[in-house]
């Protein structure tokens, strides 16, 4: 994590005095459930279609990414029917950002925000995570054949 960067998850900015780096705004939260979804067709993973040598995708917003993970999937005639993911962090506490996070990433899946599930969890000062190092996220997704 680094200062001066915006923290950025599901796509929402979550008001804290640090950001997470990485090659796009670094919402590790949508690089999960882009995995998720991506692993959940049987085509791969992220780096498969958004490789971190793209120059492009530099900074880019991760709901972008999103979107066109949905682009990808639908051309397989696959579709999202439910979400379920874990932010690992020690601070900020997530608990009053995961309503609007929730909402975010359901409106850009084009599901219900009652088919998507977002949970966080705190390591109790172990690791990375606990240390404040850095923030984790994982997911998976649910996938319909459309």
């Amino acid at each position: 994590m680094i200062e001066g960067r915006p923290l950025v998850l599901g796509g929402i900015c979550v008001p804290f005095d640090r950001g997470l780096v990485g090659h796009s705004d670094g919402d590790v939260l949508c690089h999960a459930v882009i995995d998720a979804i991506i692993g959940g067709a049987g085509l791969g993973d992220i780096g498969t279609y958004f490789p971190s040598s793209d120059r492009k995708l530099e900074g880019v917003d991760s709901t972008i990414l999103v979107r066109k993970t949905i682009t990808i999937i639908e051309k397989t005639r696959w579709r999202v029917a439910f979400v379920d993911a874990t932010i690992i962090a020690e601070k900020p506490h997530m608990k009053p950002f995961v309503d609007s996070i929730e909402a975010n990433l359901a409106t850009i899946l084009g599901i219900d925000q009652d088919d998507i599930n977002i949970k966080s969890k705190a390591t109790d000062g172990l690791g990375i995570f606990g240390r404040g190092e850095g923030i984790g996220a994982i997911a998976i997704a649910t996938l319909m054949s459309i």
